[in-house]
């Protein structure tokens, strides 16, 4: 190259300064890696110079080759004391920086808590698992038919209306958001062996405005029973059981008489809430009777032998009867983890 100095004693010792200059001036790998790049690398002035030994005459390669080796050496070695110094620098600066105090005092982790609806939904599986019954599930995009026709629910009822029910288009389909957890009774009855005792908690829709009482997507928990030779009192004594573990020991039901498409009699039924707003009363918890035969029927059980109860109450108002502090609806889906963490791990 035409900018490549004339091999000899001081254009050698010139490279050899200029790079060992380089080398000491570099104080991080990057910095020594364009050192090796300028000074090191094959068009570096070092290696320009080695490259003229070809030019030389004979009797001077000897002690030419023998200059240019040892100063390439020269080089090669501070390279290489440079190198290791900066590495052993940078690994201590890098161990300083991750340091971990060990007798410090730890910084106490956010704890998080599952939603109070997930966790009494599944203590409401548990206390029915205790008593022999089954859990049952059931799609949420429901048929029309078990939705409604098979519980016996006449075709111009006010729940099949539009203003009250989610339906999906095309209209044509008869595709429903499930209004009740009710079709997973029907579910139950055609796919599960006599005798029966199921109980389906899970999500259901209505077209409702969203405000301190009501929610359009709320969960419910209903249950089933089919059997020889059940009564009103088998149907009292489960929700007597049942309502003793939600709410103590104490807790008291009553029922009255109402009237529901799928059962007959039917009946409202009330707990005992002494801690209510404005003092203790009789507040409505859920509806319940013995299973109307025509329900019966639609699964293929013989009302004649057979004989059943169900119930339904919302899990949302049974954890408001569980917490005092719990008044409006809108607290439950909103989505704060503040609402979740108030409740810890347990109900």
């Amino acid at each position: 190259m035409s900018d490549t100095p004339e091999l000899n004693e001081e254009s050698v010792r010139a490279a050899v300064d200029a790079a060992l200059a380089a080398i000491a001036a570099a104080d991080d790998s990057a910095a020594l890696k364009d050192v090796r790049a300028q000074h090191l690398g094959e068009h570096s002035p070092l290696a320009r110079l080695n490259g003229q030994l070809r030019n030389v005459p004979n009797d001077q390669k000897a002690a030419l080759g023998k200059l240019v080796g040892g100063a390439r050496g020269q080089v090669n070695q501070a390279f290489a004391a440079k190198e290791s110094e900066i590495s052993a620098a940078e690994e201590r600066a890098q161990l300083a920086a991750e340091a971990v105090d060990v007798t410090a005092l730890a910084i106490p982790g956010r704890v998080g808590a599952r939603h109070p609806l997930s966790l009494l939904q599944e203590r409401i599986g548990d206390i029915f698992i205790g008593m022999g019954w089954e859990i049952g599930e059931g799609p949420e995009l429901e048929s029309e038919w078990f939705n409604f026709d098979a519980l016996n629910t006449d075709a111009d009822h006010p729940a099949r209306s539009e203003q009250d029910t989610f339906y999906v288009d095309p209209m044509g389909s008869h595709l429903v958001l499930r209004s009740q957890t009710s079709p997973v009774q029907i579910r139950s009855l055609l796919s599960r062996e006599l005798p029966l005792y199921v109980v389906a908690p899970g999500r259901v829709f209505r077209k409702d405005e969203l405000d301190a009482t009501h929610t359009p997507v709320f969960s419910q928990v209903e249950g089933i029973a089919v059997d020889k030779g059940l009564t009103m009192a088998h149907l009292r004594g489960t929700l007597e059981h049942f309502a003793r573990q939600m709410f103590g020991q104490e807790a008291k039901i009553r029922l009255r008489p109402n009237f529901f498409p799928f059962t007959e009699p039917s009946a409202e039924m009330d707990v005992w809430q002494p801690n209510a707003k404005g003092g203790p009363r009789w507040i409505e918890w859920g509806g319940c009777g013995m299973v109307n035969g025509n329900v019966l029927r639609a699964a293929g059980v013989d009302p004649e032998v057979y004989s059943g109860f169900a119930f339904g109450m919302g899990i949302e108002r049974t954890l408001q009867f569980r917490s005092e502090q719990l008044n409006d609806m809108r607290d439950m889906v909103e989505g704060d983890i503040r609402f979740s963490q108030q409740f810890g791990m347990v109900v």
